[in-house]
């Protein structure tokens, strides 16, 4: 079993550009609820995709993996208080009722305030990001987020009841100066300060995503990985910094691929002052090595230092992998640049 977040093919780009600020694994947390009786809470949180076991029961009855309330005999509705693992800006949502079919909810919402300390207590202001929309049985609810807003936790709403296999919040973590070595360099390309995956040529197997996620990777599932390359040339993602910066050390760790790492990379960068992503593509086919190529070997971490002499602080960065293959995690160490 995957402890990586696998993607349906036909997941959107929100779901494969952006970090799931409700994963567990990152710290967020299911705080409260007004009935789990059947699943607990905290279980729509977790990372891995949902999974179903035939025949497997519990003391509350079916054993589900999710958020599943009882039966509600009244006219009112169940909810869940979840407080994301990094302050952010939301881009989508993933209502996901995977293995859910005589039991999920008909309807969902969702409302998130932004408290700078502590939890919702009862005078928190709520704000609504996503108004009351239909739910299926089995299947993703993909719904983009237009609103700008930050927010640091979310109310969940099941109009009335049932099961929820996971929840998924796609979007971008506040920066905070943080998470800093004692030699006083940051990972510059961290998902958790706000890095993200612009764009890339190929993720069949793997979202590049989680090359930017915290930890090292758990399964050859936890990483980002290519279709085979049955012709020439090579793949590539590129990368927005949490913050310009002067990368000092670039560590790249293909953990867990083992007979489909890639047989070297290279990385390129720009600073960028107005970048437009719709434009980057075409523009990082210019941009000035920061790492010529360089070999790599199964499931290491391998650390470089940069080739340029004369370094300058970059906002933007092009890995390369050639000519294809899995890497778990891309680690672009710096000081942030003022």
């Amino acid at each position: 079993m995957s402890h990586g977040p696998v993607l349906p093919q036909d997941a959107p780009e929100f779901a494969r550009r952006h970090l799931n600020l409700a994963d567990a694994r990152l710290g967020a947390r299911a705080l409260a609820c007004s009935d789990d009786f059947f699943a607990p809470m905290d279980r729509m949180l977790q990372t891995q995709p949902a999974i179903f076991i035939p025949g497997q029961y519990d003391a509350h009855g079916k054993w589900m993996d999710g958020w599943e309330s009882r039966r509600r005999r009244n006219a009112d509705h169940d909810w869940c208080v979840v407080r994301l693992a990094r302050a952010g800006t939301i881009r989508g949502v993933d209502l996901d009722t995977s293995h859910f079919t005589g039991n999920f909810p008909p309807a969902a919402s969702i409302e998130g305030c932004l408290l700078e300390t502590g939890d919702p207590g009862p005078d928190t202001v709520w704000h609504t990001i996503l108004p009351t929309v239909a739910l299926s049985g089995n299947q993703h609810h993909y719904h983009p987020i237009e609103d700008d807003g930050e927010f640091s936790h979310l109310r969940v709403h099941l109009w009335p009841d049932g099961g929820l296999a996971r929840l998924r919040i796609y979007g971008l973590p506040r920066y905070t100066p943080d998470d800093i070595r004692e030699d006083g360099l940051q990972d510059l390309a961290s998902a958790l300060l706000g890095g993200r995956v612009v764009a890339c040529n190929n993720q069949h197997f793997g979202a590049a995503s989680q090359l930017l996620v915290p930890d090292r990777g758990q399964d050859m599932g936890d990483g980002w990985e290519t279709r085979r390359r049955r012709e020439p040339g090579h793949d590539w993602c590129i990368i927005a910094l949490a913050r310009p910066g002067l990368i000092e050390e670039i560590e790249v760790d293909t953990a867990f691929f083992k007979g489909n790492y890639p047989d070297r990379c290279s990385l390129h960068g720009a600073y960028l002052k107005n970048p437009h992503d719709a434009a980057l593509v075409s523009q990082a086919m210019f941009w000035p090595s920061l790492l010529g190529s360089q070999p790599l070997g199964p499931d290491a971490v391998h650390r470089f230092r940069p080739d340029v002499a004369d370094r300058l602080p970059v906002s933007h960065v092009r890995f390369d992998i050639h000519p294809d293959g899995g890497v778990s995690r891309l680690r672009l160490w710096g000081r942030p640049h003022v």
